[in-house]
């Protein structure tokens, strides 16, 4: 068959993408390696609970445009992130705020937190100036640079091990630039985001990808077409010829495309040929609690030790505000990525940036083929990110 777009992966960007074109008139095949639709995104109902099965995902932005138009597939809860931090048999609120500080410090206003991390900021960055023999501080990694911004309780208690535990190495060995800042909020607020909008979608994700992709009843009429195959790897599916797809573009069946939107790893779409991108991987241990209403009476807790292998754990169900019995909890571990694992975080240093602009330069000798999305962008983008994205490439 003949087609407008092939769409290589079926998560938020190449559903919000092939949307679009089906609206413009297009036909469009989109084409996921998983046996679902959603990506990362991909939420299952069990026990009455949708689970984020690949991590926590809160919808939240401040660019209207984009939550008017996620609003068109998906009503919103008013869910407010608002995590907890656990270190050692303490419990802090996060972000960094009053909450955290007072109980950190036992204090009550807003002058005497801003007082003590001044202090115990100003007393690191002369150690290290003393240490390093200069006059003037500049952090030489990242365990300098959130002292010198939040001093060493905070460090200690809320930075360094989870840091250490997301990346994979010590602080030490980190470039200074991870952390550009340490937002501390001096009022009384556990709002994780500052952005406008906020929430989670009624239903789960997957509903929302679902109609996205125009899959089940009350599909948007629109005079393109979108046909969707699953469990369809595009290294199987698409006909190569030099670690490349062929030209004129078309499938090992004999379906043709005038043009390509690709979201999985541009290294790997051009066979790694310029060498391997890196990325941060995750293994999540998800536990069906049947017995039990309330696990820990937050979405979201952080464990902020390095000697804790897990870096939350995500309680679903109160997610929706859910009260019903039973509940289902996800330990979130941070892995090394090697070929084969998925891919989560793109590790944007100097030099992964640089092979990646290699490749974007490779890429311009195939005009009819695009490249969007976490993967095929190399980018860490939030969902709010993702659509604009996704839209701004198809105006």
């Amino acid at each position: 068959m003949k087609y407008d777009y092939l769409v290589v992966g079926a998560g938020l960007y190449g559903a919000v993408f092939a949307h679009e074109k089906a609206k413009q008139g297009k036909s469009v095949l989109v084409i996921d390696k998983r046996e679902h639709v959603g990506g990362n995104i991909y939420t299952e109902n069990r026990m009455g609970i949708n689970v984020h099965m690949y991590g926590a995902h809160i919808f939240h932005t401040s660019d209207k445009e984009v939550w008017d138009y996620v609003n068109n597939f998906a009503e919103f809860n008013n869910y407010i992130n608002s995590p907890v931090a656990v270190y050692k048999d303490e419990l802090y609120n996060l972000p960094f705020n009053m909450n955290t500080f007072s109980k950190m410090w036992n204090i009550k206003t807003p002058e005497e937190a801003k007082a003590i991390i001044s202090k115990q900021a100003d007393e690191e960055i002369e150690r290290m100036k003393a240490e390093k023999g200069t006059d003037s501080f500049t952090a030489d990694n990242l365990e300098e640079q959130a002292l010198s911004l939040a001093g060493r309780d905070i460090y200690e208690k809320l930075v360094k091990g989870y840091t250490e535990k997301q990346w994979g190495r010590d602080c030490k060995e980190l470039p200074a630039f991870i952390i550009k800042r340490l937002p501390m909020r001096y009022i009384y607020d556990n709002n994780y985001f500052n952005d406008r909008y906020q929430g989670i979608p009624i239903g789960g994700y997957t509903a929302l990808i679902e109609k996205l992709l125009l899959i089940g009843e009350g599909a948007e009429k629109v005079s393109g077409s979108i046909t969707v195959r699953t469990g369809v790897d595009y290294y199987d599916f698409v006909k190569i010829e030099g670690n490349v797809p062929a030209q004129p573009l078309s499938s090992v069946n004999g379906d043709e495309f005038d043009n390509m939107l690709f979201t999985g790893m541009i290294d790997e779409f051009f066979g790694y040929k310029l060498g391997t991108l890196e990325y941060r991987s995750l293994r999540f241990e998800t536990e069906d609690l049947p017995d039990v209403d309330n696990y820990q009476g937050n979405a979201v807790v952080n464990y902020t030790e390095r000697e804790i292998p897990y870096t939350r754990i995500i309680e679903h169900k109160h997610f929706e505000y859910g009260n019903g019995k039973g509940t289902i909890v996800t330990r979130e571990y941070p892995a090394t990525w090697k070929h084969g694992d998925e891919p989560y975080y793109p590790m944007n240093d100097e030099k992964n940036n640089t092979l990646f602009a290699k490749y974007l330069e490779l890429a311009k000798e195939y005009p009819n083929i695009q490249f969007g999305g976490r993967l095929g962008a190399y980018k860490y983008y939030n969902m709010d990110q993702v659509i604009r994205a996704a839209l701004d490439m198809v105006k």
